[in-house]
């Protein structure tokens, strides 16, 4: 059996500063240096890990050998005081555990890993799948994300996968908050990892040890204090500042969740944001409103308190 992680707290799904550059894929060469800062300044900020090349860190847009760089940029930023979460996400298991591989040989303390990507895989298939990277040896969290992959892994299918003495964790992003009970009830063994922001305080309520999270990269030290309180039985004055970020956190359930969370790094000034690489494009003005407006909310309540 793999060693246990201490997965409580908050670990950011970081996203990734570009620079804009003649030579590289679409003008945007990756800021590895910014990228180190903003590292740093999670783990100051209460955060107990990254994520490099998650969903958020456009690992779809970057080249094996920047996606490669980006995790031992990370694992070289935070050292000994935090985790490092590095996501292994491939079409097939063949990808999958040669990133795998090259996370744990760079100093990686576990994987976050999608079931194939791009085809709607079968148990079987999906099983499979996890069992190649298992061989690797690295602790493993699947991610549960049926939107993006349409392929939904049910508490059932989940229980079989923690049987794998590498799979620790689930990051769950089905939108059901009720997989929270029932995976402690199937997979006991197995941590669940709140994956959606926006039912970040639930999640907690009923068992969730952590969260896997986006918007804490605009605001770290606001949205570990929510975990914190709910630890530590304050559970009015969590929901009460949860309440007050949710129309940020709602962010990270839709399709533009990368481009309003650089935009609201930029706007709150503290960390850098930045464009997007393609496929990925601007906010249209309405959504850049609705963001700028969530954020005006957000920092007024915070300054208030």
């Amino acid at each position: 059996m793999t060693a246990r992680l201490d997965l409580g707290g908050v670990i950011v799904a970081t996203a990734l500063p570009f620079v804009e550059d003649p030579n590289a894929p679409a003008g945007l060469a990756v800021d590895y240096d910014r990228y180190a800062d903003h590292c740093r300044y999670l783990i100051d900020n209460g955060c107990r890990g990254v994520g490099p090349n998650g969903s958020l860190g456009e690992y779809s847009s970057l080249s094996d050998e920047e996606r490669r760089r980006v995790v031992r940029t990370a694992v070289a930023a935070v050292g000994d005081r935090a985790l490092v979460v590095a996501g292994a996400h491939g079409v097939g298991w063949h990808q999958a555990t040669q990133w795998a591989q090259w996370a744990a040989e760079d100093g990686a303390d576990a994987v976050l890993l999608l079931p194939p990507i791009v085809y709607r895989a079968s148990r079987a298939d999906i099983i499979d799948h996890y069992a190649r990277v298992n061989e690797v040896g690295i602790p493993i969290m699947v991610y549960n994300n049926p939107f993006d992959t349409k392929v939904d892994l049910t508490p059932d299918v989940l229980a079989e996968l923690a049987q794998l003495n590498n799979v620790v964790a689930v990051k769950e992003f089905s939108g059901d908050v009720r997989r929270v009970l029932e995976l402690r009830t199937q997979a006991p063994d197995l941590d669940v990892v709140a994956g959606a922001d926006d039912l970040l305080f639930e999640s907690l309520l009923v068992g969730a040890v952590g969260w896997y999270a986006g918007f804490p990269n605009a605001l770290p030290r606001a949205c570990t204090e929510i975990v914190a309180m709910v630890r530590a039985g304050r559970i009015d004055e969590a929901r009460e500042l949860y309440r007050h970020l949710v129309p940020l956190l709602r962010w990270d359930s839709r399709t533009e969740f990368v481009q309003a969370i650089k935009l609201a790094m930029d706007v709150i000034g503290e960390s850098y944001g930045g464009p997007t690489r393609p496929p990925r494009g601007a906010l249209s003005s309405d959504q850049e409103s609705t963001v700028r407006y969530a954020i005006a909310e957000a920092l007024a309540y915070l300054a208030s308190r």
